[in-house]
């Protein structure tokens, strides 16, 4: 294919692609599958790495993320990006009303919105291609996030119609409740600290450095204002719709999202209305926000020093309730983390029945002052699982403290909490049986070794019948001891061993995730895979070398050596060995020789390519990567945030020290 002719494919995927995204996200009426979907995608992906000058900023391969960014520039909003006045009562509502009546002498319509807790965002479109994206900020300058802005799927990267040349439009990026209770599920299972809400988390979701973070979290937007037009509609509304038809998603007005009304009355019953029913919805909302929806009255009234005189923001009171604590239970995860939970009377809190809260830790149940039959409040507010937010001591009667245990409840070992750390931990990680079926039920998930044909309850059988003690065991498991046990039968006996068979083939980095290291999640799992090739070279793998690894800190090198240190562990992977698990990567075609016999360090982050991908290229040329510099490291790829150690150690030993631009140059 000449170059005229990848251009014109590329440029007819990019637009298939947008089609099909637009289906997808926006109308809610795909006409191809996911894996059709894929597949297109992986041919534009393959076209762009072929011929990168063809590949445009807005690519649809750039929803998938990958690039690093150093630091994110502040720039000046064209707009200034004004926050709202709020209240918390009806009746200042009614007197904001009847200010806008005395100003504004002539029918008047407001427009009635959702609240969404999340982060504001102002994204601006030149020619229908989106150029910039920018947060709030201070209102007159914003961070600009347009790399992580590109990843999230229900924002358009080109427009379709008749759109305008140049213009911003403003709306809200969240956290879908689904999505941060699976996030907070890994980090869970990874034995980090639980996410607090919803909303802070998509705030340092959009923050990260790394837009593949950002993609993977998948966040979510609507967008529901248009700024710096001169030709807009009569009315904030009727602007809103129009964005629809340019490809927006925008609140839709079927769901009650967005509602035009003239009177006071029409405001009144959609706040009473979202009220209550915004404990259904799969996002947080905090308030309701009524605008004006005349632009040529919203000039008139025109603005404060702070806010808009045309729009008003109605906060909802934080749901709060109180019960009475009946006891306190303990749940032991899978990292062995002790979790106290609060048995409460059941009492009804945002639209569901409450019987549980999260009491935390032992530091969170010493400062409540905790006793048994204690009336406290539990609040839902911002996070998604209620919490005790104080007690009632008005009403307490009894004299029986709380006290955090000092035994696993399960199996009466003595707890441990580590220095700086909030949590208690029950260190008996090989006999405890919630440690170990769920290190079992971690192995077996659909992003470690995928094993079909097993589910907890098959796990929790096995273990009682003493066939499993480790996930070792999985790979032992014959026929004869399967089909008897109780709802097995021969087609489900089968199906789990070929599912136990296939996992043999599972990648290095998903084996490695699926060990539960604490504190290597999917995405560490995957950089540590990557930079050491090998459980061996991993196992050896020295302090320096650890953090070294892109995104791995002291907390994760630590744990990562001590894992190693264990003898149960290392029998463990002995065993797994044996049984044929992938303990080394595969390695990637080599491309060429020209750096064959040379050893690289890479440090710092880069413009065109990402740390691992350049080790990739390292070794795709016959490279070797080193970990650190010293006297057989030949060049040292040097990138923007070096560490001073690594750059002084270079030039006193006279490595070559080259940049990004340089190293591309030396394998072309």
């Amino acid at each position: 294919m000449d170059h005229l002719g990848v251009k014109t494919e590329i440029d007819r995927l990019v637009n298939e692609l947008n089609h099909h995204n637009q289906l997808y996200y926006i109308q809610n009426n795909p006409i191809i599958s996911d894996i059709e979907f894929d597949q297109l995608l992986k041919k534009l992906e393959q076209l762009e790495k072929e011929h990168p000058e063809y590949a445009s900023e807005n690519s649809p391969t750039k929803r998938v993320g990958g690039d690093l960014t150093k630091k994110f520039t502040a720039v000046a909003h064209r707009l200034p990006m004004l926050s709202l006045s709020n209240t918390y009562s009806e009746e200042e509502i009614e007197e904001w009303e009847n200010r806008i009546k005395k100003s504004i002498d002539e029918e008047i319509s407001y427009v009635c919105e959702l609240k969404y807790d999340g982060v504001a965002i102002g994204i601006r479109y030149e020619n229908g291609a989106m150029t910039a994206a920018v947060t709030r900020g201070d209102g007159e300058k914003g961070e600009l996030v347009t790399t992580n802005v590109r990843t999230i799927r229900t924002i358009p990267l080109q427009l379709q119609n008749d759109f305008p040349s140049d213009f911003e439009i403003r709306g809200e990026i969240f956290m879908p409740h689904e999505q941060f209770e699976a996030l907070n599920q890994e980090r869970e299972e990874a034995g980090e600290a639980l996410y607090a809400n919803p909303r802070n988390t998509a705030s340092g979701t959009l923050k990260s450095l790394d837009s593949k973070v950002v993609a993977d979290r998948k966040l979510d937007c609507y967008l529901y204002g248009l700024y710096g037009l001169s030709d807009l509609q009569a009315g904030h509304f009727e602007s809103v719709l129009k964005a629809k038809e340019w490809g927006f998603r925008i609140p839709p007005p079927e769901k009650r999202f967005i509602e035009k009304t003239s009177s006071i009355q029409g405001i009144m019953e959609f706040i009473h209305y979202w009220n209550e029913a915004r404990n259904a919805l799969p996002f947080d909302i905090d308030g309701i926000v009524i605008k004006v929806n005349s632009y040529e009255q919203q000039r008139k009234l025109g603005f404060t020093a702070k806010s808009p005189r045309w729009a008003i923001a109605y906060k909802f009171k934080t749901s709060q309730v109180e019960t009475v604590l009946e006891s306190v239970s303990y749940q032991v995860g899978r990292t062995g983390a002790i979790t106290p939970v609060a048995n409460l009377n059941p009492v009804q809190l945002g639209g569901t029945t409450v019987k549980r809260a999260s009491l935390h830790n032992a530091d969170q149940i010493e400062k409540l002052d905790l006793h048994l039959g204690d009336f406290v409040q539990v609040e839902k507010g911002g996070e998604i699982i209620p919490k005790i937010v104080g007690v009632n001591l008005g009403k307490r009667t009894s004299m029986e403290k709380v006290m955090f245990i000092d035994q696993c409840p399960e199996c009466q070992s003595n707890l441990v909490r580590k220095e700086g750390e909030a949590q208690h931990y029950c260190p008996n990680e090989t006999a405890c049986p919630p440690q170990v079926k769920g290190k079992i039920a971690h192995f077996i998930s659909r992003k470690a070794m995928n094993i079909d044909g097993i589910g907890e309850e098959t796990i929790e059988v096995l273990f009682e019948k003493e066939l499993i003690k480790d996930i070792s065991d999985l790979y032992r498991l014959t026929f004869d001891q399967l089909v008897d046990l109780e709802r097995m039968g021969e087609k489900s006996a089968n199906n789990m061993l070929k599912g136990i068979e296939a996992s043999k083939s599972i990648p290095f980095e998903r084996v490695l995730f699926g060990l539960g290291i604490r504190f290597v999640g999917e995405t560490v799992a995957k950089k540590l895979a990557q930079s050491f090739q090998n459980m061996d070279a991993l196992q050896a793998a020295s302090y320096d070398e650890l953090i070294d690894v892109e995104e791995i800190g002291e907390k994760i090198a630590i744990s990562v050596q001590l894992y190693f240190q264990d003898s149960a562990n290392l029998a463990l992977i002995l065993r797994l060995k044996e049984v044929g698990l992938m303990f080394e990567s595969v390695k990637k075609e080599q491309v060429s020789s020209v750096l064959l016999g040379k050893v690289l360090v890479v440090s710092g982050t880069f413009e065109t390519f990402s740390r691992d991908e350049i080790k990739e290229l390292i070794e795709r040329n016959g490279g070797k990567v080193g970990s650190s510099v010293s006297s057989k490291t030949h060049y040292l790829i040097a990138g923007a945030n070096m560490g001073p150690a690594k750059l002084k150690t270079a030039t006193n030993l006279g490595v070559v020290i080259i940049s990004e631009d340089e190293f591309i140059k030396l394998i072309s």
